[in-house]
């Protein structure tokens, strides 16, 4: 008996309960939503956003996620938010619903009930797709279950509930504010912000921003997106926040007006916000004060973005489903225990089902993706064999992202309608000899491999790729035809 099974088979016989093996069925292969040519001259768009924080949060427990377990919230600095925006080409197949989470990340089960609760928006807007990313806010309530006081789970029923109520709402305000107007794509090279923490130092220094203008005069609406961790709270933190982001949309709306949806790149490997000064790590006050800093230099970028060049309006899309081979047997038992939800097929090695969305607004290429990516898969740049904690070469990883859509400008939202953890490059690729997925691993160049322990196995990189080849390949088939 395999080490997995083992402790399924531990598991099962302490809970009384023999775990079911649903066979994964096949599924359906996506289906290109090409809109070749524009029908109209213009956008039509709208925004609407929720405070997400529970009014009993000073007298019941609510778990902060994203670094250690049990760590109930103490207070809130400042609101977690859901936002949504309404976009549509005005080609007469229906608008686009993207919502931001200020969360740790929302699994695939979660964003299908949410998407079964905007079933009647579907229907009453004519809505063709729902997109749901998060921010990855390591100081938000969980939204997982994993940060909890495990065995139990940190998942708490009335915050998901608000949380799910709240996107509801925030979707038809988005729609109800709706107004014509041009779109507009910018970016801006940010330098001095992010640091690499694990080798090779490769990672996407550049802010996206699609800029919404109303022909009205009303309120612009900024679409914002960049690679790094909101973690500036570090670990020590007890409130719930935001985190910099909340910082980054205050500016913005200080300086402009502009409401904006934020959502976050290739961050795995592992990218993150530079903190201002070593105090801050001793010192919460400090750290605050760091985190707000670097909201506001954030979003300086944002304002200073001068390449704005018309989005023509026409949307194209496609999503396909596929499954992920868990070798991980903590997120197993995770699944198992009803600590996260997760649907558990078997290939007939244990798998979960995601998906990723492919999408281009106007000609500008963007991919929805359901995990935190190292950013060499997306980008290139892989570590050679005398590098690697493998010995290999990089010719053994996938092709980047970049290559298979064919444009080195593909603009990546990670942690989209699910998140399924690190996404590590084969050749990279270590775990712990004794305590395998339980404690990270030491390569042989002195290394650390803790985000090994936080993946779901080696094969998730290929898969994603071969993935997105298959739908490269339908979007170019049908492009051509």
């Amino acid at each position: 008996m395999s080490g997995l099974n083992k402790i399924l088979d531990t598991v099962n016989r302490l809970s009384g309960i023999r775990a079911s093996k649903t066979v994964a069925p096949k599924l359906s292969e996506g289906e290109f939503y090409y809109t070749k040519t524009a029908k109209s001259d213009f956008f039509t768009a709208g925004f609407g956003k929720r405070a997400v924080i529970p009014n009993d949060i000073d007298t019941k427990k609510y778990y902060i996620a994203g670094y250690g377990d049990n760590n109930p919230a103490r207070g809130v600095i400042d609101p977690q938010y859901v936002s949504a925006v309404w976009l549509d080409d005005n080609s007469g197949k229906g608008g686009m619903l993207f919502i931001s989470l200020d969360v740790v990340g929302l699994l695939n089960k979660d964003v299908n009930k949410l998407k079964q609760r905007l079933s009647d928006f579907k229907i009453k807007t004519g809505c063709r797709n729902i997109t749901v990313f998060s921010t990855h806010n390591h100081a938000g309530i969980d939204t997982m279950g994993l940060w909890g006081p495990l065995p139990l789970t940190g998942k708490n029923k009335k915050f998901m509930e608000l949380l799910f109520s709240s996107c509801v709402e925030a979707a038809f305000d988005a729609f109800n504010s709706k107004t014509d107007g041009k779109l507009y794509h910018g970016n801006i090279e940010v330098p001095d912000l992010q640091e690499d923490i694990r080798l090779p130092e490769v990672y996407s220094k550049t802010l996206t921003r699609f800029r919404f203008v109303p022909y009205n005069g009303s309120r612009e609406i900024w679409l914002i997106n960049f690679a790094s961790h909101s973690e500036s709270l570090q670990g020590c933190n007890h409130l719930v926040s935001a985190d910099f982001p909340c910082y980054l949309r205050e500016r913005i709306r200080d300086k402009t007006g502009a409401e904006t949806l934020y959502g976050v790149g290739a961050i795995g490997g592992m990218i993150s916000m530079k903190i201002d000064d070593e105090r801050c790590l001793r010192d919460e006050h400090r750290l605050l004060e760091s985190t707000r800093k670097i909201g506001y230099n954030l979003a300086d970028y944002a304002l200073k973005i001068d390449n704005d060049k018309e989005v023509a309006p026409k949307i194209s899309y496609i999503t396909q489903p596929f499954y992920i081979s868990v070798e991980n047997p903590l997120l197993t038992i995770a699944a198992f225990a009803g600590i996260i939800s997760a649907d558990r097929y078997f290939l007939p090695a244990p798998a979960i089902k995601t998906e990723l969305t492919y999408m281009e607004i106007g000609e500008l290429p963007l991919l929805f993706i359901p995990c935190e990516l190292f950013p060499e898969l997306a980008y290139g740049g892989y570590l050679n064999e005398d590098q690697s904690a493998s010995g290999k070469g990089g010719e053994i990883n996938p092709p980047p992202l970049i290559e298979t859509a064919g444009n080195k400008d593909l603009i990546i939202y990670g942690l989209s309608n699910d998140e399924i953890g690190y996404v590590i490059p084969p050749n990279d690729y270590l775990l712990n000899e004794d305590k395998p997925y339980i404690e990270k691993a030491i390569d042989r160049l002195g290394r650390r491999h803790y985000e090994e322990t936080n993946s779901a196995g080696p094969d998730t990189a290929k898969t994603i790729s071969d993935t997105f080849i298959k739908v490269m390949k339908t979007v170019n088939k049908t492009k051509n035809s």
